[in-house]
């Protein structure tokens, strides 16, 4: 057979099909093949050990076609898929075949037989029916344990080409999969034998000296003695079977992965009925949890106490669910958190290390174990030695260049903290409670450094004559803005997951204006991380972030980043710029006035894209709408001619007079004030949008009073000027009288109503 040539048609020599183009594979239909037809366009077979072939179509009807010749020559009907499934025929045969089934005949277990014997054991791993007859064979004979006595006799006799012969038997038994083998062959009588076997690799020039590593460089070490013979037993199996695993047998190619998959078994149970053992053996875990407390122990002692508890952790993945939360309740109800509260912060980095991974799966396992324990340590410890502000501080402090730990411990913090894995029940709410613990007692810890590093002591600002900027020097030390990095990053986590706990903690700490001082370090990815927090921040599009923003003129070190970033087409232009587009898309009103009021003429000269320009016009539009609303506004609320109720007038002229005459000196009407400049635009829209919800609220306590409250608009863009004075109107309305209420539409954007005092008002309406 031929594959498709270049032209895209098909071309198949053995079928006396003329060949369009040249010939890329040309393959003999065989009558005992089996060929299978796959997705109607595929045809597959194996023509060799290991060499299999595909066969794609274009169009189905030339695969069809093909299909019937191939089914013509081996007398099968075209409609079958597979012509003959040999595989599928062995395994079935394998469960039928009858306990007195003739085994493979084994040749005598001698010197000048175990070529014979090699290429027997070779042969048979293709067939599963003969991989099964050979280990049946191999069982019932105790053959295992002759091969090995050759091996010795072997080895003694420095005969090279027999330990070659083994070498390739002993390998090919390990690949017949099958787990009484293994017993036999991992048993304490054979294993080192085994290993001697897998030594004498043919394709080695020299043999390996596993044998010598595993008695004499390997050593068990018992942190506490292990009394049971059958549990050390298992733990020196364990390892060695896995150093056969991992170091000795190569690794097995595509057509050999499955081969082994009963070794992989072998070793995971053996886990599992190690960590049980352990576990029932309470006094032997009591005695490991006392000296790893103690603070007699020594440095070295407790130093191997940590490690072997890491490795039995690591042993537990091994489990079941339900037996894992078994294991780690265990070691909850013994004392483990207080005991790596101890560890962790002791000096040994190793020590330490070791103890990290220890919590790592304590917290994989159930954060909220974890968190109730650090809330009943709070009510009767210190802050300073909370296990959570152990796992701070040991993050601020690690000592690594690339602080690899302080990574780890970063991915811990964030578990913990996230509210997704927090429970909530009728009684008792997991979120609420954990997090006032944490910002109550662990904030500052974490924010320590950041702080610190953005203080005026540690900031220098150098006045520039005609610089808007601040010159302020960062921290120039690449570990230390590394670890500020991981800050912002757990700190802008709790932006996106945690609600008023942070927004206070940002408003009560001006801790976003020490964030954005961190816009000017050398180190671009620094900078980037605080303006991802400041992105995540406006990304809410909270108004109570949007003030703080706004009065605190946060977007100026921004602004400066930007136009200090020059021409320069790199991450920080993009990430300022996209910030900007944001809020433009998002059309964030007081963040546009802003923006717009304060730095549009350093911003309008960056044309290379029209974020800007759009923000200028989203606000100019805003303002067009403002001044449209305003003058929509009746006339009679505007020249305030009106009639009042008699009652309400005589009561503000009684005011005004009492008024008057305790204020001597005073003119009788307030002096106007001149209009705002457009600069004020956001603050008189907010001090409206405040007024007019007042209003509102006490519109509804009663029916028959009400009250209006306006700010004068400022200049519209077009040079129209209106009323140059901010007056105050309340309007009592009583039955009989015109009723002062306008009803607005309930929006944000609302045009600002006039303000009369009552001093205005009262000559107004006399």
């Amino acid at each position: 057979m031929a594959p498709r040539g270049l032209c895209g048609q098909t071309c198949f020599h053995s079928v006396q099909r003329v060949p369009c183009c040249s010939l890329l594979l040309e393959s003999k239909i065989n009558p005992n093949t089996a060929y299978q037809k796959q997705q109607d366009t595929l045809i597959v077979w194996s023509e060799a050990e290991n060499y299999d072939l595909a066969l794609s179509f274009q169009e189905k009807a030339g695969c069809d076609e093909i299909w019937e010749k191939i089914c013509q020559v081996q007398g099968k009907d075209p409609s079958v898929e597979v012509t003959q499934d040999l595989i599928e025929s062995e395994e079935e045969h394998i469960e039928e075949m009858p306990e007195t089934s003739p085994l493979i005949d084994l040749p005598s277990c001698e010197l000048n037989k175990l070529e014979e014997i090699a290429d027997l054991v070779t042969s048979v791993l293709s067939s599963p029916i003969r991989r099964e007859k050979l280990a049946l064979a191999l069982e019932n004979e105790g053959y295992i344990k002759k091969l090995l006595q050759l091996f010795q006799v072997c080895e003694n006799l420095e005969n090279t080409e027999g330990l070659h012969h083994l070498y390739e038997i002993i390998r090919g038994i390990l690949f017949l999969n099958k787990a009484t083998l293994f017993e036999v062959m991992f048993s304490d009588e054979c294993i080192m034998d085994v290993v001697g076997c897998l030594e004498y690799d043919p394709s080695l020039a020299q043999p390996k000296r596993h044998r010598e590593f595993l008695t004499k460089t390997a050593k068990f070490k018992e942190v506490i003695p292990i009394t049971d013979s059958e549990l050390r037993q298992k733990i020196h199996q364990t390892y060695r079977v896995q150093y056969i695993q991992d170091i000795i047998l190569p690794t097995p190619s595509v057509f050999e992965e499955n081969f082994l998959s009963t070794l992989t078994s072998f070793i995971f149970f053996n886990k599992v009925e190690i960590v049980s053992m352990l576990q029932e053996d309470e006094k032997f875990l009591s005695e490991v949890f006392a000296q790893l407390t103690d603070e007699a122990t020594d440095d070295d002692k407790r130093c191997e106490l940590v490690n072997f508890f890491k490795e039995f952790c690591a042993f537990s993945q091994t489990l079941q669910p339900q037996n894992r939360d078994a294991f780690f309740k265990t070691l909850a109800k013994l004392g483990i958190l207080p005991a790596l509260e101890i560890v962790m912060g002791m000096d040994d980095l190793q020590v330490r290390s070791a103890a990290t991974d220890i919590f790592s799966y304590l917290v994989e396992f159930s954060p909220s174990m974890v968190r109730e324990f650090v809330m009943q340590e709070a009510q009767q410890s210190d802050d300073d030695i909370l296990l959570i502000n152990v796992v701070i501080e040991q993050m601020i402090c690690d000592t690594d260049p690339e602080l690899g730990g302080a990574v780890q411990l970063m991915g811990l913090l964030r578990t913990l903290i996230d509210p997704e894995n927090m429970l909530a029940t009728a009684n008792k709410t997991e979120k609420s409670e954990f997090l006032n613990f944490f910002y109550n007692h662990c904030m500052h810890v974490l924010t320590a450094p950041l702080l610190a590093n953005t203080s005026e002591d540690k900031c220098e600002k150098d006045a520039v004559v005609g610089s808007t900027k601040s010159n302020t020097i960062c921290p120039d030390n690449y570990q230390t803005a590394q670890l500020l990095a991981l800050i912002l990053e757990l700190l802008t986590f709790c932006v996106e997951h945690h609600t008023y706990h942070i927004k206070n903690y940002i408003m009560n700490k001006d801790l976003l204006r020490r964030v954005l001082v961190l816009m000017n370090s050398k180190h671009t990815f620094l900078a980037l991380c605080a303006l991802r927090f400041m992105r995540r921040i406006i990304g809410l599009k909270d108004e109570f972030y949007n003030r703080y923003i706004t009065k605190g003129n946060l977007f100026e070190p921004v602004i400066n980043a930007l136009l200090d970033n020059g021409t320069r087409y790199n991450l920080l232009n993009s990430a300022v710029i996209e910030l900007f587009e944001f809020i433009r898309v998002e059309d964030i009103k007081s963040l546009i006035a802003h923006i717009v009021e304060n730095f549009y003429n350093a911003l309008e000269s960056i044309e290379y894209v029209q974020t800007f320009k759009g923000l200028k016009t989203k606000y100019e539009q805003e303002k067009d709408r403002q001044n449209q609303k305003l003058n929509s506004v009746p006339s009679i609320l505007r020249s305030n001619r009106f009639r009042r109720d008699a009652r309400a007038l005589e009561e503000d002229e009684e005011m005004w007079f009492n008024e008057d005459e305790e204020e001597e000196g005073e003119a009788v009407v307030p002096p106007v004030e001149k209009s705002k400049p457009e600069d004020d635009f956001p603050d008189s829209y907010e001090k409206f949008m405040e007024t007019k919800k007042a209003s509102a609220a006490n519109g509804a306590n009663g029916a028959n009073s009400k009250s209006v409250a306006a700010q004068t608009s400022p200049a519209s863009s077009n040079g129209s000027s209106s009323k140059n004075a901010t007056l105050t109107t309340a309007v009592t309305a009583t039955k009989g009288s015109l009723v002062g209420l306008v009803d607005y539409p309930d929006d944000e954007d609302d045009d600002e109503e006039e303000e009369t005092s009552p001093r205005k008002r009262s000559r107004l309406g006399s």
